[in-house]
């Protein structure tokens, strides 16, 4: 189907073209009043000519695969198979015309042979390089277009794979996270270690649900967050506290699936965790500057926090560089309150 519009197409060209040529040369021989009754034949045969050889020299530039090599070899043979093909057409066109005296001189004579010969030699060497410059053009053009557009195909698919490589990894992290928290109830209190396994279960189902989508609503990211904090809750109990802020406008924007559990896993683990008091987990939602602001803030302090190097800050730059560009940004700070800040800007949809 392809191979067939691609053929109706030069052929709509072709003939477009060298009628076009033919519509110029009528109405300046008629424009000059040379109008002779063998001028109408001589441009028919001429055009018949410019056609036939036309094709075949395609047929050559085809055969040779001439389109696929260096640019300059391309130009070099362009301008030999101008002057080749100007020379066979010459060699056609010269002694028919000088048989039926289809061109005459000022006075109405057919012209010597050598003088004809040589007219059509010059005559059909810029037409030709006319055609076959505007065909490489067209080949060049379609190229190209070609080339960005599979460029642009192969960057969308190196960001979805390095997003499944992210995705991929964040699940068995926290999973493994999360199993930590559960062993150490099951000595503890053992009915609220397999209430953590149900709890645990409905988290993974949720998580499995998004996986595959590249951004999700910030309302069913808070689900998967809030069953996570109700589990952290029975290993911590009174040293945890949880605070929400969020701006209901908010909700329906999109967030990388899992992004926002990630940061308040981080955040539960190099900050609260590590106080004997335990502390706070803060979530806030906001709009802040035409930008969908997401904040995690933690009791603790920076230094061990694995600033350059833990999973979570590393995977949240890596997925808003991917998704949004210079679009997003991160940022991870120490608050004078004792808090530690992380700081997610985002495009509002």
């Amino acid at each position: 189907m392809m191979k067939s519009l691609r053929l109706s197409r030069y052929w709509v060209f072709q003939f477009g073209g060298w009628g076009l040529f033919a519509l110029i040369n009528v109405f300046f021989t008629w424009l000059f009043q040379r109008f002779e009754p063998n001028s109408l034949q001589r441009i028919l045969f001429f055009i018949e000519v410019g056609i036939v050889f036309s094709h075949f020299m395609r047929e050559v530039i085809h055969r040779s695969s001439l389109l696929l090599k260096d640019l300059r070899q391309q130009i070099l043979t362009l301008i030999l198979l101008t002057i080749v093909f100007s020379f066979f057409i010459t060699c056609v066109v010269s002694p028919f015309e000088q048989l039926y005296e289809l061109r005459t001189n000022a006075e109405g004579q057919p012209v010597s042979y050598l003088s004809l010969f040589i007219t059509n030699f010059i005559s059909f060497i810029p037409l030709l390089l006319m055609w076959n410059a505007i065909y490489f053009m067209y080949h060049f053009i379609i190229k190209t277009h070609k080339l960005e557009v599979d460029t642009v195909k192969l960057e969308a698919l190196v960001r979805e794979l390095e997003l499944n490589t992210i995705k991929a990894h964040i699940n068995p992290h926290f999973i493994f996270n999360s199993l930590n928290g559960i062993r150490a109830l099951i000595d503890e209190n053992p009915e609220r270690a397999r209430t953590a396994i149900t709890q645990l279960s409905s988290i993974l189902r949720s998580s499995l649900s998004t996986e595959k989508a590249e951004t999700v609503s910030l309302e069913q990211e808070l689900k998967i967050v809030k069953d996570y904090l109700a589990l952290e809750s029975m290993r911590f109990e009174d040293r945890l506290k949880i605070a929400f802020d969020v701006d209901e406008r908010t909700l329906n924007n999109p967030v990388p699936p899992m992004m926002l559990q990630t940061l308040v896993e981080n955040a539960i683990k190099h900050g609260v965790s590590k106080q004997m008091k335990g502390g706070i987990i803060k979530i806030v939602s906001d709009i802040k500057q035409n930008q969908h602001e997401l904040v995690v803030q933690n009791t603790g302090h920076l230094n061990g926090y694995q600033k350059s190097s833990g999973f979570g800050i590393a995977s949240t730059k890596d997925r808003l560089n991917l998704l949004y560009g210079e679009k997003a940004s991160f940022e991870i700070k120490q608050l004078d309150n004792g808090l530690v800040e992380a700081k997610v800007l985002m495009p509002l949809r």
